[in-house]
């Protein structure tokens, strides 16, 4: 049975998710869903896996800030010595670009520093992340005729920051209903079936 016919085949943009097939060979990305926070067929692409935690939390890796507790996700396999940031937060942190509508990615980190010292951010608005996810140019299309992921459009700020991380991969493939409600029940390895 053939879960990726044409008709799902569909060209990604930002502010999409990309939801793992459930056999990905790749360990980074098994059972993976990625915030496209940039794409273009120039430039390539780049996001953020949602669901997959660090075991370290935000505190423990960023020395200016003490008693923030919140969690840090690994963002994907490149430059894992590098911080990145999303929100739903752009009255209180300014210069984020935009993924979507109430989505940003970034901004102004001393500020962001400041507000946590401050204790005036939520971490239910924030997503922190070491490293991240990203793509040459034409190498997600290629992906995506390999049937290596599927395509999510335009995902909004609470399934992103209200669903829990292990919930969401297979909370994505739900809402797109049909088929793929099949494709969330699949075991993680079928000869344990």
């Amino acid at each position: 049975m053939d879960y990726f016919a044409a008709d799902y085949l569909i060209n990604p943009e930002k502010g999409d998710l990309l939801i793992s097939e459930p056999y990905l060979g790749d360990p980074n990305f098994e059972r993976t869903v990625v915030l496209l926070c940039e794409h273009s067929e120039e430039n390539g692409s780049f996001g953020f896996v949602l669901n997959r935690q660090s075991k370290a939390s935000f505190d423990e890796v960023v020395e200016d800030v003490s008693d923030f507790d919140a969690d840090l996700y690994l963002g994907g396999p490149v430059q894992q010595d590098s911080l990145h940031f999303l929100h739903r937060a752009p009255d209180q942190i300014d210069s984020g670009k935009p993924v979507s509508d109430s989505i940003f990615w970034g901004g102004d980190f001393e500020r962001l520093l400041m507000l946590i010292n401050t204790r005036q951010i939520h971490t239910e608005d924030f997503r922190f992340f070491v490293g991240y996810s990203g793509w040459s140019p034409g190498q997600l299309l290629e992906e995506l005729k390999t049937k290596s992921w599927i395509v999510f459009k335009n995902a909004g700020s609470s399934l992103i920051f209200d669903t829990k991380p292990e919930e969401l991969w297979r909370r994505v493939l739900h809402l797109m209903g049909g088929k793929f409600k099949v494709i969330a029940n699949y075991p993680e390895d079928p000869r344990l079936n």
